[in-house]
């Protein structure tokens, strides 16, 4: 008879479902609280048992030995509905060849050309904002990075009525991701308006970009965009093999998902994070006044925005876009003392281990400044796990950053976002990102030197509580 395993289940779980309802109901705390138990816990999600890593040292184990640790699971399963099987998704057999693919690409002679698109949509945004605007910061936030990436995957400009739609399709997927992370099969295949809309969604999304690929192909140029560059790859026939159109779309919508839904939340997130510490935007402001004067950041002053990079980091410690993810074991093996039979679905989180406070000093404290070089604290670069590790870093990773880099500092150079009063909200969720939906601010222009209104050091806390939050 099969000896039980010694790995430790959380508390709270509930037959048939699991612990599907602490994590509808909280699942930050729900998440935060796991190590309490151990450094690998099981947890159900209905009945799929799942081993969470919640030690810095398993974590990078499971990230390093990507071949054992191969990526699979609920969260991948179901991001690869409509990722299909890119960069981020495809199985370790696939992954070494697609990232030779796709590196030139990620080349640093090409990012600044990429780069251009976020000076210009930046500009474009912060001239049309109105002094008093109240702004929905989400929706605003992944609007922007959504027409970045288009423009970045797309110089040769797509009609705007086909790019809305894009965009449409794209948020429609998004939102059934959510549900679907939580709903087990053989319910997710039923045919409700909800699974209706979001296959309908995935399908015309694909269709628009095989016409953009085929267009782009006719023209024969390279108009210096991701779409060229991956098109040029899939011409050479790196490691002896040639990238289809239907490996070139899983590629786009891995980068579409990348900018507008992680990118958007991050500059979401430092909003917030600003809008309840003063002292914090003052400096910023200081910063894009000595810099950039008024004017929109373009990729040369990137090495002088040193807070605004500190910023974004800590925006992504505190809140880092992908809740968990998972992975699948691939051979019987061990994780510390604990045995792992092949096809376990292992997950880790970012934001678990983000939050420990053996790994962050005050780990719920918004501090810009623990990242500052040569600070005696300065966190160690592998407990930072906001674009995962290994093999399977993230390939945008440098992009990301300087592009929420340049956001965040042209915002700062012409406007303040206030909270408003009485705003409440909670994190919520698109598919596995975390969010501020419901986040509301105003956009205050920036007064002069000469006329610097009135200090604002007693902004509330939105979840009502009276004081600045802490994170």
């Amino acid at each position: 008879m099969k000896s039980p395993s010694p790995i430790p289940t959380a508390p709270g779980a509930l037959p048939l479902l699991g612990h599907v309802v602490p994590l509808l109901r909280d699942p930050l705390r729900f998440l935060t609280r796991l190590p309490e138990c151990g450094d690998v816990v099981r947890v159900r999600i209905g009945p799929v048992p799942v081993i969470v890593v919640c030690d810095l040292a398993l974590t990078r184990h499971v990230l390093l030995h990507d071949q054992t640790f191969d990526k699979g699971g609920l969260v991948i399963e179901r991001v690869r509905e409509f990722l299909g099987n890119g960069l981020a998704t495809c199985p370790y057999s696939e992954h070494r060849q697609q990232r030779r693919l796709l590196q030139p690409a990620f080349l640093p002679t090409r990012i600044p050309g990429y780069t251009k698109a976020v000076t210009a949509r930046s500009a474009e945004m912060t001239n049309s904002w109105q002094d008093g605007q109240v702004l929905n910061v989400l929706a605003t936030m992944q609007e922007l990075m959504a027409r970045v990436t288009a423009d970045t995957l797309f110089s040769a400009t797509l009609p705007s009525a086909v790019l809305n739609q894009c965009l449409d399709d794209l948020n429609t997927i998004f939102k059934g991701l959510t549900l679907r992370l939580l709903v087990p099969p053989p319910l997710d295949r039923l045919p409700t308006p909800g699974n209706r809309r979001y296959h309908q969604a995935g399908a015309r999304l694909r269709r628009t970009l095989s016409r953009v690929i085929t267009d782009y192909r006719s023209a024969g140029t390279d108009y210096g965009d991701l779409l060229s560059a991956l098109l040029a790859a899939g011409g050479t026939g790196t490691a002896g093999h040639v990238l289809t159109d239907a490996e070139i779309i899983d590629q786009i919508m891995t980068f579409f998902f990348g900018g507008l839904e992680t990118t958007g939340a991050t500059l979401a997130w430092a909003l917030y994070l600003l809008g309840h510490h003063p002292d914090v935007e003052a400096r910023l402001h200081a910063e894009a006044d000595a810099i950039l004067d008024g004017r929109p950041a373009t990729h040369a002053d990137l090495p002088h925005l040193e807070l605004t990079d500190r910023i974004i980091t800590e925006a992504l410690r505190l809140w880092p876009p992908g809740l968990c993810f998972t992975r699948t074991c691939t051979a019987d093996t061990r994780l510390g003392p604990y045995p792992i039979p092949a096809g376990s679905t292992l997950a880790y989180s970012a934001y678990l281990l983000h939050r420990r406070g053996d790994l962050y000093p005050d780990p719920e404290r918004f501090d810009p400044d623990r990242w500052v070089p040569g600070n005696p604290s300065l966190p160690r670069r592998d407990a930072f796990a906001a674009f995962g590790g290994g093999a399977r870093r993230c390939i945008g990773d440098r992009l990301g950053i300087a592009e929420a880099v340049l956001v965040l500092a042209t915002i700062a150079a012409r406007w303040r976002l206030e909270p408003l009063p009485g705003t409440r909200f909670r994190p919520t969720f698109g598919g596995n990102t975390l969010t501020v939906g419901g986040l509301r601010m105003s956009a205050v222009a920036r007064k002069t030197a000469d006329d610097p209104g009135p200090a604002d050091t007693d902004r509330k806390d939105p979840l009502g509580h009276g004081e600045l939050p802490r994170a």
